[in-house]
Formats: structure tokens, sequence, C-alpha cells
């Protein structure tokens, strides 16, 4: 299969500004969201790279 406009490769998430944690200890601190949209990016570059042998990650 080879890379089309219909199967882009996934982009990884901005990574937060330091500016944008409060400080205060939330339960859902923008860094657990940054690492959880890296774990669902890593899971689909992986199923990416699975359709796209050829291309490199």
């Amino acid at each position: 299969m080879t890379v089309t406009d219909d199967d882009p490769k996934p982009q990884p998430p901005s990574t937060p500004d330091p500016l944008d944690c409060c400080g205060e200890g939330c339960v859902r601190c923008i860094y657990d969201v940054h690492e959880e949209a890296m774990d669902r990016y890593r899971d689909a570059l992986a199923a990416w790279l699975a359709r796209h042998p050829d291309a490199s990650g």
C-alpha cells in the first residue's frame, strides 16, 4: 500500500507549554492529557506503519 492523502501519517500532539500548567496538582493535569494523547499517537503511528511498511517512522 502506498502513502496517500486518504491515509496520512499521524502527527504527534503539540507539547504543552510549561505555562499551560497551573501547578496546583490538578487530577487531570495538562501533562496527563498530553501523555494520553501521546499514547493514542503511538498506537496510531504503529498501525499506520503496519499499513505502510516501506515508510520510515
